[in-house]
């Protein structure tokens, strides 16, 4: 068994560490790049083929072909997961990255030696001290001037890392307060996303709320929560949000792979609620740990304080 992590980049295994890409690639000239990333529980992939679904859609949009079949890339993912796994302390676990780009750029061609997609599985152990805090604390949104990318840029079900406007709505949050991260709207002024999350908010007589789909990203975590919410009888509906419907919730959530889900307790420095995890989060994840058969919760606060 390799002593190193894994990866696989362009039909090679390779040492994670080797796994480089050319600076003449189009996914670091221009930014064009498709990408998933996943969790295991266990050591077992979550939700893989929905990660390769969406993968194939937005491949399909950037009309990028990496030469490898769904079930194909089902084998690489899960042989890479099985094989770093094993290098982990039995409780940990992993993310999966999966990215791929058209490959060299037009203008570097006559210079690159790679011809083609670049295709990449890698995986790193779970950043738990990343939000090992935040399942009882919560999170903290400001609204900024950064607006969510139009649908007339590219399509909001395409799943890039594209993602500027992220970096710059988080970099004026943190600016009004540092823990914070960005509650970004649309040019209509409707609540989409936070900055790689997917949010959701609880009404009393009403349920969950999530905006319209074809305005977000299609988050594998949101539908993970709302299958959650059918069996705990919880109303699951879209519709537009404003800002004050989010200042205004009974509680507000956000959903993303690795941290799966947590609540949001302040909102442009006022707080949500009661300004704490409340009885439907703590509901949906005991759901969640039942469903994975692990405490979320526990197994972050392990390794982030350890």
């Amino acid at each position: 068994m390799p002593t190193d992590p894994q990866a696989y980049l362009n039909g090679r295994w390779i040492p994670l560490s080797q796994a480089t890409v050319s600076v003449f690639d189009g996914g670091f000239v221009q930014g064009t790049t498709v990408a998933e990333q996943l969790r295991t529980f266990g050591g077992q992939l979550f939700r893989l083929p929905e990660h390769l679904a969406r993968l194939a859609r937005s491949l399909e949009i950037v009309g990028v072909d990496p030469g490898l079949s769904t079930a194909e890339l089902t084998a690489i993912a899960e042989k890479l997961a099985e094989q770093n796994f094993k290098l982990l302390d039995p409780a940990d676990d992993l993310n999966l990255t999966i990215f791929v780009t058209p490959g060299p750029y037009g203008s570097y061609v006559s210079v690159a030696q790679d011809k083609g997609p670049t295709v990449c599985l890698h995986t790193q152990p779970l950043p738990f001290g990343q939000w090992a805090d935040k399942y009882r604390s919560g999170q903290s949104l400001v609204v900024t001037d950064v607006m969510h990318v139009p649908a007339t840029c590219w399509p909001a079900e395409l799943k890039c890392r594209s993602r500027m406007h992220y970096y710059l709505a988080d970099q004026a949050a943190r600016a009004i307060e540092p823990a914070a991260r960005a509650l970004l709207l649309d040019e209509h002024g409707c609540v989409t996303e936070a900055s790689t999350a997917n949010i959701l908010v609880y009404n009393v007589g009403v349920g969950l709320i999530s905006p319209p789909a074809e305005r977000i990203l299609p988050g594998v975590t949101v539908k993970v929560v709302a299958e959650l919410a059918g069996q705990l009888g919880i109303p699951f509906v879209q519709r537009d949000l404003a800002v004050a419907d989010v200042a205004g919730a009974d509680e507000v959530v956000l959903c993303s792979t690795s941290p799966c889900i947590w609540p949001v307790t302040r909102l442009n420095g006022k707080p949500i609620g009661g300004s704490q995890s409340g009885p439907i989060f703590l509901r949906l994840l005991a759901a969640w740990n039942q469903m994975v058969g692990f405490d979320i919760e526990g197994q972050a606060r392990w390794f982030a304080l350890r």
